[in-house]
């Protein structure tokens, strides 16, 4: 018997004097129509074409299907997309709105997809610095790669600002496989790398993976005499000021500010000399909490210097509060002259306020840091189509 085929529409019960259709001629439906918004900022910026330039491909262009620029358009976007796992690029490879960041709509050849899988973009990742060889041909200029991030940032700005705040920050990535340079780390209970990260405001500007078992502050010097001196050749009468954690309050790093003309402002770590030299403040702090019955604090600005790690006496801020639930002394230490902040300002509105900034930062780099050190990262939760002929738009993140 001959089977009965589905018509182009199936109309349902009507309602309100309208029909109810439904029809099976959308096409290629997608849920990541948030590649369109990435593909009109990549025209504002030019971020695809200057990523690309940073790569050298020494591929025979004869034989080469999918150029550099749209290896890194596509996954640039894909990340942003929430796709960080590069194994999603064999199903994204047919994805109709990503296509639009091919260089053309048609594959090159007709055994191929627009886009490429996952075994040439992963080709793309582990891309080498010098000579190629059999197996990497694509390299990359190490320089050129960590320049672009800097250039970004100043062009965002239609003039020179007068001050600039940078935040180091030293933060684990979790690692759920036996990757090269596991550790375990006792601060955060895990196996896990320690990446550096730099930012100003929301422009990340520096982000360099390493592992877990070495100082928080290790290499932060030489990434940040590197961005510094690139900002410097475009702002040179830009103030700059360091902020960052006690890990970082480490007299290589303070003694390297001092020299370059930059300010600072470290947390430190609290001791028993530095405890002892607020106990007043802490005492008036105390009676003040028991009469009103609300939390108090009390500052307290002098100069200090450990025993024998630093190398000149530093200017110490403390900060005496004490909690319904006790005591909570906390420090910092500053390059920052009285005449540029009292103690209250300095602590409570320009070191705190790197505690809402970096969470903010650390939401967006994790999701694109996730597929790096997990074998198999978790796939996107996929959203449902909202129309017969798009589906729902999926926003970059920016």
């Amino acid at each position: 018997m001959q089977t009965h085929c589905i018509s182009n529409q199936i109309e349902f019960e009507g309602f309100d004097g309208h029909k109810v259709v439904a029809a099976f001629d959308g096409g290629a439906i997608t849920s990541d129509a948030g590649a369109l918004l990435l593909r009109h900022t990549d025209k504002a910026i030019g971020l695809f074409d200057r990523v690309a330039s940073c790569f050298v491909d020494h591929r025979n262009p004869d034989l080469t299907v999918h150029c550099v620029r749209t290896l890194v358009a596509q996954r640039i976007s894909a990340i942003a997309l929430g796709y960080e796992d590069v194994d999603d690029h064999d199903t994204l490879r047919h994805d109709p709105v990503l296509a639009l960041l091919s260089e053309r709509l048609r594959p090159k050849r007709s055994d191929c997809a627009v886009l490429a899988g996952k075994s040439t973009l992963n080709r793309l990742e582990h891309g080498r610095v010098g000579t190629p060889t059999r197996y990497h041909k694509i390299s990359y200029d190490k320089a050129a790669a960590e320049a672009l991030f800097v250039d970004l940032f100043m062009e965002a700005h239609d003039k020179a600002p007068e001050e600039i705040v940078l935040d180091l920050d030293a933060t684990d990535d979790p690692l759920y496989g036996h990757q090269e340079g596991r550790f375990f780390h006792g601060y955060y209970g895990c196996y896990c790398t320690l990446p550096l990260y730099i930012f100003c405001g929301r422009h990340l500007l520096a982000a360099r993976l390493r592992p877990s078992d070495i100082d928080a502050s290790k290499g932060s010097q030489e990434e940040v005499g590197r961005i510094v001196t690139r900002i410097r050749k475009t702002w040179p009468n830009v103030r700059i000021i360091l902020r960052a954690d006690s890990g970082f309050a480490r007299d290589a790093l303070m003694d390297w500010c001092e020299t370059n003309n930059i300010d600072y402002i470290f947390g430190l770590a609290r001791n028993r000399r530095l405890e002892k030299a607020i106990a007043p403040a802490m005492e008036e702090a105390g009676v003040a909490c028991s009469e009103s019955g609300k939390p108090a604090r009390v500052f307290r600005d002098f100069m200090w210097s450990t025993k024998d790690s630093w190398s000149r006496r530093r200017r110490v801020i403390g900060k005496a509060e004490w909690t319904l639930k006790g005591s909570n002394p906390r420090f910092i230490v500053t390059s920052l002259e009285p005449w540029r902040g009292a103690a209250r300002a300095l602590y409570e509105d320009l070191y705190c306020a790197r505690g809402d900034m970096l969470s903010n930062d650390r939401k967006t780099v994790s999701k694109s840091a996730s597929s790096t050190c997990m074998p198999t990262a978790p796939a996107p939760t996929p959203c449902g189509p909202i129309s017969c002929g798009f589906g729902s738009l999926r926003s970059p993140t920016f």
